[in-house]
């Protein structure tokens, strides 16, 4: 699975994080960011995988959803390793 997903120019992974911060900035922490992120992610994706072809049967969705949920993981895990690394700096 690659990770280059663009909509309208933005990779998509770019936009999940965004949103992740914009919902930290309204003080949800720990493992509710966690599912925020993974909701986020599976929206998202779900939207996108749609706006290519609508998912046909059980197969196409679980597709969808499974990317989705892809998505939340790589933009918390990435934010989490920048995080990690700014802290290591500093």
């Amino acid at each position: 699975m690659e990770f280059d997903q663009i909509v309208n120019g933005i990779p998509l992974i770019f936009v999940v994080m965004g949103l992740v911060e914009l919902v930290k900035s309204f003080g949800v922490q720990g493992s509710a960011l966690t599912a925020c992120s993974f909701v986020i992610g599976l929206v998202l994706g779900v939207l996108y995988q749609i706006s290519l072809a609508m998912p046909i049967g059980f197969a196409g969705w679980f597709g969808a959803a499974v990317f989705g949920l892809a998505l939340g993981l790589v933009a918390s895990k990435v934010y989490d390793a920048m995080k990690s690394a700014t802290k290591a700096q500093g």
